[in-house]
């Protein structure tokens, strides 16, 4: 990865957002991460593209901007990454994100949609199929197990990095950048800086909330996991819904998706981040 990295704080509502900005030769692209992640779940595209200029917020409620009070919504996001957009100097930016936030980059799009050029979905985004029966009551324990973590203080990385992996089997723990990622959770004191409540209201928009999909007009490219967590478990795009959304959805390229992934390794695999990779450039080439 390049080293010219380097964090700023933002003003949002409820308090200062950290962002840190990559700085390389592309135009700069908001990178906007997953419900329970952090700025860092960008590692593996910078390393797969050096090229990109990424903008990379940690969301409130979590890592760096664990402290930021107030509710937690995909609007909210959005709201606060028109804030970051604003005091960066950015009109109109390329957007990337992962899981929940595609969802928060959905509603950017279609709330502000003079600040955006075009969208890459990384396994999410786009309705997903939920879990049978599930009610916004059974999300505590729907999230029980990515919640967990919150539980207990982490002696060391190593220790939280062998706790992490064993619920992510394709990730690999001797990896630097999984190792950076999950690092930059940690406090002084060993604990995760993620707030449940901020998990719990954000997925309660994602699964619950009214979505403005269809009103997309960008470019949107979707990159989408063959499995949800782990081998052979159903994904969270089957290809009867990505008909459906090619059907329904003008803007919507052909998706790409990635073969031997789940969820997790669709960006936090140096495989699944070149994917990722391509479907930014075909974006920001205007090639399909």
């Amino acid at each position: 990865m390049r080293s010219d990295l380097k964090t700023v704080s933002v003003p949002v509502a409820g308090g200062d957002l950290a962002v840190e900005v990559a700085e390389s030769e592309s135009a700069p692209v908001l990178a906007i991460h997953g419900v329970t992640s952090n700025c860092r779940l960008w590692n593996w595209l910078r390393a797969s593209a050096p090229e990109l200029s990424l903008v990379m917020p940690d969301l409130r409620g979590r890592a760096g901007s664990f402290a930021v009070r107030g509710r937690s919504s995909l609007r909210q996001h959005a709201e606060d990454l028109v804030r970051v957009l604003d005091a960066l100097g950015l009109g109109t930016v390329d957007v990337c994100g992962m899981s929940m936030g595609g969802f928060a980059a959905v509603e950017l799009a279609t709330g502000w949609p003079d600040r955006v050029r075009g969208l890459v979905l990384v396994d999410g985004g786009l309705p997903m199929v939920a879990p049978a029966g599930l009610t916004p009551e059974m999300l505590p324990a729907a999230f029980a197990p990515q919640l967990g973590r919150l539980q207990r203080p982490f002696e060391s990385v190593d220790e939280y990095l062998a706790y992490f992996t064993r619920n992510s089997p394709l990730l690999d723990p001797a990896d630097p950048l999984l190792r950076d990622n999950l690092a930059h959770d940690l406090d002084a004191a060993g604990r995760v800086r993620l707030s449940p409540e901020a998990v719990l209201s954000d997925a309660e928009d994602v699964f619950f909330g009214e979505s403005g999909w269809l009103r997309l007009t960008v470019p949107v490219e979707l990159v989408c996991a063959e499995w949800s967590a782990g081998p052979d478990t159903p994904p969270a795009y089957p290809d009867e819904a990505l008909a459906g959304f090619r059907a329904q959805l003008p803007a919507l390229r052909q998706p790409r998706r990635i073969p031997g992934t789940d969820h997790a390794a669709t960006i936090m695999t140096h495989d699944g981040a070149r994917v990722v990779a391509d479907a930014i450039r075909a974006v920001t080439s205007g090639r399909g």
